[in-house]
């Protein structure tokens, strides 16, 4: 049987994608670049500073500002964004989430977090599951983010598991890539032409049960 879950955080327990989104479009109108809900998926799953970057290259201003001038365009979107999730609550755990950690720690399965949100302490906390997890990976400290598999690599290793006997669940294109890459099995929660890449697919969280992750380890 797997020994470890290492889950993303945005689209799989919680939802604060759209929080994301509206902080990005407030700091993004003051630049002139106005970003629609479709290219929030290219903000999926990617770090503040690859966000960032995508939006300026939207908008045609990849290279109009200074090194300082892009800190504190982030420093002012994070600032915003942690404003919104202070609404979070449990409210927000998206559907069989809870019931699945219960049956993972039941079932003495490791948990991991790999979430390129620097703020996911926090947001776990607000949904009263931070301890649920034997360890959330620090994004911040990684050389490179997802797509590349560091992030899920740095969680097995902090739980001493080998990424083989590891499954990932992410909702992202960039988070498939980087699970695959990892050589953890892949399950993608979400969109079918999105996440074609993945090892197996459920349309949405509240498919994701215990079994049902025992089924497909079987069948991999």
């Amino acid at each position: 049987m797997f020994q470890t879950i290492i889950f993303d955080l945005d689209g799989v327990i919680t939802d604060t994608a759209n929080f994301h989104f509206k902080a990005w479009q407030s700091l993004a109108e003051k630049l002139g670049v106005y970003l629609t809900e479709d290219f929030n998926e290219h903000l999926k799953g990617v770090d503040r500073t690859e966000s960032l970057s995508r939006i300026l290259s939207h908008g045609g201003l990849k290279h109009s500002f200074s090194k300082e001038e892009l800190i504190t365009f982030e420093e002012e979107k994070n600032n915003l964004y942690i404003t919104l999730i202070d609404q979070v609550s449990p409210e927000n755990i998206l559907p069989g989430i809870e019931q699945l950690l219960n049956d993972l720690r039941s079932n003495n399965v490791k948990i991991g977090l790999a979430s390129a949100s620097r703020n996911a302490p926090k947001i776990l906390q607000n949904l009263g599951l931070y301890d649920y997890f034997d360890t959330i990976v620090d994004p911040s400290k990684l050389k490179k983010g997802k797509p590349a598999p560091e992030i899920f690599e740095t969680a097995c290793q902090q739980l001493n598991i080998h990424p083989k006997d590891a499954i990932g669940i992410e909702d992202a294109y960039s988070g498939i890539q980087a699970i695959n890459d990892s050589k953890m099995l892949s399950v993608g929660i979400g969109d079918l032409n999105i996440l074609k890449d993945a090892d197996y697919i459920l349309n949405n969280t509240c498919l994701l049960t215990f079994d049902k992750l025992l089924e497909i380890w079987n069948n991999k």
